[in-house]
């Protein structure tokens, strides 16, 4: 079997502190090699109706400064069900509270660039037979 990167895939990073979300998107960019968007706030992404700019992947911070990542994650979900929703906290007791809303993963801050490869390894890419 050889892996496949899913065709046009999209991605969003949505993370107030810019430099962990410019470092999310540079190391996504590099595993999907493609355009990767970085967000600040989850109110661009949850305010977006255009289905077609849609994510299929995203990854946000549960402390958001205008809503939390919580409630991003419910309003994703409710408007687009096929998205995969990672969440990511330095609270590993958010973990739970995740998984019960739906998130498809969680990762706990501080987290490393093999982190992101399997994430991406995990959703992103599938396998040719």
């Amino acid at each position: 079997m050889r892996d496949i990167i899913k065709e046009n895939v999209k991605i969003t990073v949505v993370d107030h502190d810019r430099l962990t979300r410019e470092f999310i998107v540079n190391v996504l960019m590099y595993c999907v090699n493609r355009e990767v968007q970085g967000l600040e706030l989850g109110s661009q992404l949850a305010g977006d109706p255009d289905a077609a700019r849609q994510p299929d992947l995203v990854l946000a911070e549960v402390a958001l400064p205008d809503m939390s990542g919580f409630e991003l994650l419910k309003n994703v979900k409710r408007q687009h069900p096929e998205t995969v929703f990672v969440l990511m906290s330095d609270r590993p007791r958010d973990e739970t509270r995740a998984a019960r809303l739906g998130a498809d993963a969680f990762l706990a801050k501080p987290f490393g660039i093999q982190d992101l490869f399997d994430l991406v390894q995990k959703f992103v890419v599938g396998q040719r037979r």
